[in-house]
């Protein structure tokens, strides 16, 4: 997946008890489990975005410190990026990702993912969420999603209850994402059809995991003279080896702190942005 810009603003987590997601003494329990995750989920807000604020607000925060950022890899800061090409992307693409959960066979919860076709010009092998860019007929970000889901995975939309959005990221292309959480009850009635153009395979992973500390690894790097940390996941499963980091770990370790109610046991040490008055004229960051 492509590096990323964390959103520019923090949210109160709001998350599901890892107690009660841990206690799967029964299959009943483990629906109740749930619905109760979905009706948490749903009472979380994200934060409003720097396009929700009005000028006045904009105008304030000049040149300050208004947000940390992550990255997966080195970018030209938006600020060094030729300002016509950031009005080219003013009113540019969205795209939204499927963070799709599901209560796993000893009671964890897992996240679908998949491994991107190794025949894509861009980004080819990578571990990613399901998801895409919003097209015309798009509702909103949670139609995006599951629509792209099913054309890369065949995840039928109406096996998945959208219960809330996550604060958008900023790709270095200025590609705005949005991560959608969405909760599949029936695990057993999706089966994965992967578009071979698009996937080479489907495959799942404990949410818990991106907020942990084993089988991750760190490289540091730079952002705006400010040093922050690259983080990679290693994951294995039916002896088939996955890397899991960039803008996939990024929304990861944030969807698990949120569901989790908890930061990462690891410092996630991110880069910290400002807003120059030029580069805000060009372009208004989500």
């Amino acid at each position: 997946m492509i590096p990323i810009l964390r959103s520019l603003s923090k949210s109160t987590p709001f998350a599901f008890s890892k107690l009660t997601l841990m206690d799967s003494s029964s299959s009943s329990s483990g629906s109740k489990k749930l619905v109760a995750l979905a009706q948490q989920l749903r009472l979380y807000k994200a934060t409003p975005t720097m396009r929700d604020l009005d000028e006045q607000i904009l105008e304030e925060s000049f040149g300050k410190v208004v947000s940390q950022v992550g990255f997966a890899e080195s970018a030209t800061p938006i600020g060094q990026q030729d300002p016509q090409s950031i009005r080219a992307h003013k009113t540019h693409k969205k795209a939204a990702v499927l963070i799709c959960l599901f209560e796993g066979d000893n009671g964890d919860l897992r996240v679908i993912l998949t491994k991107r076709s190794s025949n894509l010009s861009t980004h080819s092998g990578e571990v990613a969420l399901p998801g895409g860019k919003a097209e015309e007929g798009d509702k909103d970000d949670g139609d995006t999603a599951t629509r792209e889901a099913k054309e890369e995975i065949g995840l039928d939309p109406s096996l998945v209850n959208v219960v809330t959005s996550l604060e958008p990221f900023l790709s270095k292309h200025l590609l705005r994402v949005v991560p959608v959480i969405g909760i599949l009850n029936e695990k057993k009635a999706f089966k994965p059809a992967p578009n071979p153009d698009e996937v080479e395979a489907v495959f799942d992973a404990p949410l818990e995991m991106f907020i942990k500390g084993e089988n991750r690894r760190t490289e540091e790097s730079e952002w705006m003279g400010h040093k922050y940390l690259i983080h990679h996941f290693d994951y294995e499963m039916e002896n088939k080896k996955y890397l899991i980091w960039g803008l996939t770990a990024g929304i990861l370790i944030r969807a698990a702190s949120v569901v989790y109610k908890q930061p990462p046991a690891f410092l996630e040490q991110n880069p910290i942005f400002k807003v120059s008055r030029d580069t805000d004229k060009d372009i208004k960051m989500p």
